[in-house]
């Protein structure tokens, strides 16, 4: 199974009444959601199912790369990473998960997954980390396939 962590782009700051689930990205954060978009879209395999957090920046950031998604209430800042782990179906999926989200949740994922001690990493705004799960020699084995900010897109 393949799962893309994908970090919601640089969003605004909250002003007002604005709810931190109300944050837009900034003009910056949607040019880095069309830069990472355009090479997802060129590197994601048909079928690819898209997973958002159902906080403005990361749909937001989801719909910059023209498919369907669907926004999930339970991807929302604060989900663990064994929620995530759960809704995306890892590692029995048979097809491929993009996952569109928050930190700590990414980092702590992508910890888990690599066997990181410390249990987090560090994920910039608009990155991806592309992880896919394999068995060898009759051990269960995680790849990272890809890591790449929106900048390097």
């Amino acid at each position: 199974m393949d799962l893309i962590l994908w970090r919601h782009a640089e969003a605004q700051e909250p002003e007002g009444a604005m709810t931190d689930l109300d944050r837009p990205l900034t003009r910056r954060g949607e040019k880095q959601a069309a830069r990472m978009a355009a090479w997802l879209d060129r590197q994601l395999p048909d079928g690819t199912r898209v997973l958002s957090s159902s906080a403005r920046r990361t749909e937001e950031t989801a719909r910059a790369l023209g498919r369907r998604f669907k926004s999930m209430d339970g991807l929302r800042p604060g989900a663990s990473a064994e929620q995530l782990l759960q809704v995306a179906g890892w590692p029995l999926s048979k097809t491929p998960v993009l996952v569109v989200g928050h930190q700590p949740t990414l980092g702590q994922t992508a910890a888990q997954l690599l066997g990181l001690p410390g249990g987090e990493c560090a994920i910039k705004k608009g990155a991806i980390w592309w992880l896919r799960s394999r068995e060898r020699d009759g051990e269960d084995q995680t790849v990272l396939v890809a890591v790449l900010t929106a900048e390097l897109a």
